[in-house]
């Protein structure tokens, strides 16, 4: 079985010349594609040397602001050093003025005898077992008690045998 993509034409397909006035048409309009296409490209050249001419200011303006830049910098550094230096100079004077209208307080001794002026008693930062006295509640037992109904069948009940921990019943 083969597999045909073209279809196939009954009669064969004869080419069909075009007519002269048909090409001189077709001639015109391609003359003036070529025409238009030219105006396009001059238009776009004035474009581009202008463009051009904007860039060279651009860059003439961006070399004139950074020596601007530079210079402002410099002016800015010698007047903070200049101002460090009168600070310097002026410390003894502003702390002699500044303990010369100073506010001095005689010591006195507070007057404790309010209840709101009671001193406190320190924080007890013991554990809170001892703090309270209720001990702790683990302890270690040599074995479990045989008739206590916590402990498991399992378990031995002689002292030699085992070493548990028992929660001790409040």
């Amino acid at each position: 079985m083969s597999l045909h993509l073209i279809p196939r034409r009954t009669k064969p397909a004869r080419h069909r010349l075009a007519s002269r006035a048909e090409l001189q048409q077709e001639l015109q309009q391609l003359r003036s594609q070529v025409v238009g296409a030219s105006r396009t490209i001059t238009a776009l050249d004035a474009r581009l040397a202008e463009a051009r001419t904007h860039r060279a200011e651009a860059e003439q303006v961006v070399l004139c602001l950074g020596t601007e830049l530079d210079d402002r910098t410099a002016e800015r550094d010698q007047a903070l050093a200049e101002v460090a230096y009168l600070h310097t100079q002026l410390a003894p004077y502003l702390a002699a003025d500044a303990n010369a209208g100073a506010i001095t307080v005689p010591d006195a001794v507070r007057d404790t005898t309010a209840g709101e002026d009671q001193a406190t008693t320190p924080i007890d930062v013991r554990p809170l077992w001892e703090a309270l006295g209720i001990g702790r509640r683990v302890r270690v037992a040599d074995a479990p008690v045989a008739d206590d109904p916590r402990t498991p069948t399992w378990v031995p009940t002689d002292s030699e045998t085992t070493q548990s921990l028992r929660v001790v019943a409040a």
